[in-house]
């Protein structure tokens, strides 16, 4: 008798992406995920009882990497003028490539239906706007912040593709509108930018 595959979590989550990958989210299911992975859709339901749990590990696992690159770089721009900030524009330097951009779209295009996924994806932008307000400007942090996701959606959906040097213009005037501005006056109402 055979004995059975050894699969980790690890190689069900890579499962999970060479299938959004290859396919898109329309054909993720766990059927393709098992014949993916080699293992028996048994396995599969085991720990992602549907579609919807699938994607949501594959968020949970993006946001995983996504803190741990953040971890990273807070390292290198931890004596700039607003750390989480700079290290979030710093990442950004990097063009996405196309495994980021699949799963970028297998998510969009699953969040109208999948309450669960939405809901996610809000409490990773509140945990970086949160981290936006750690600085000396948060008003100025949020702005800079919404910049950098508004392109990075754009760049992520196709909309726009920039040239390695065009990209790195456009982070150095992100930092430049941060560092250059004075903070506003007038606060924003405490929660303001709750999402």
């Amino acid at each position: 008798m055979a004995r059975p595959k050894k699969v980790s979590t690890d190689d069900i989550l890579d499962a999970i992406e060479r299938v959004v990958v290859k396919h898109g989210a329309s054909k993720l299911s766990i059927d393709a995920v098992a014949q993916e992975a080699g293992i028996s859709k048994s396995r599969v339901v085991l720990d992602y009882k549907s579609k919807t749990a699938l994607l949501e590990a594959l968020i949970d696992r993006d946001r995983q990497r996504d803190s741990a690159h953040i971890e990273s770089a807070l390292e290198e721009c931890g004596n700039t003028p607003h750390p989480e900030l700079f290290a979030r524009v710093k990442l950004a330097e990097q063009a996405p490539d196309d495994t980021d951009r699949a799963i970028v779209m297998a998510i969009t295009s699953s969040m109208a239906s999948e309450v669960t996924l939405k809901q996610r994806l809000k409490e990773w932008v509140a945990h970086d706007l949160q981290a936006m307000d750690s600085g000396a400007k948060p008003e100025l942090a949020r702005l800079a912040y919404f910049a950098l996701i508004g392109f990075s959606c754009h760049e992520l959906f196709g909309f726009i593709d920039w040239s390695d040097e065009q990209r790195l213009t456009f982070m150095e005037q992100i930092r430049t509108m941060y560092t250059s501005c004075p903070e506003s006056q007038q606060k924003n109402p405490q929660n303001s930018h709750q999402v």
